[in-house]
């Protein structure tokens, strides 16, 4: 069984930074790509950056600049720093990992729970 563990969320007045973190936790598994979403209220969930597992980083194009993903390997754990948060950066912030499962032979998605950001003056 692999758990994804978010931490990092709160509120933060614009401008402010948060950096968000997920580890990933069980056994008999490898990650291939990991990476953040988003839920603002009313809206779909959107990508806002994923990296594999040779570092390759892809950002929406409204984070760009602004937030930075990266990942420890040995520590199953992705980071994302967000910088010169926006009102409109507020939404619920999801972990996604692509996991190979050994025991089941094939990759499969998984998410964390979600942790709120709150971008407010």
């Amino acid at each position: 069984q692999v758990q994804l563990a978010e931490s990092g969320g709160g509120l933060v007045r614009p401008g402010g930074s948060l950096r968000l973190s997920c580890a990933a936790s069980g056994s008999g598994f490898s990650i291939n790509v990991m990476g953040w979403y988003r839920q603002a209220p009313g809206k779909q969930r959107e990508m806002v950056a994923t990296i594999t597992s040779v570092g390759t980083t892809n950002y929406q194009d409204s984070v760009k600049g602004r937030f930075n993903i990266s990942r420890d390997n040995a520590k199953n754990t992705v980071y994302l720093q967000m910088n010169s948060l926006k009102p409109e950066d507020t939404a619920v912030y999801y972990c996604n990992a692509k996991i190979n499962l050994y025991s089941r032979g094939g990759v499969f998605n998984y998410w964390g729970q979600g942790t709120q950001v709150t971008v407010s003056s």
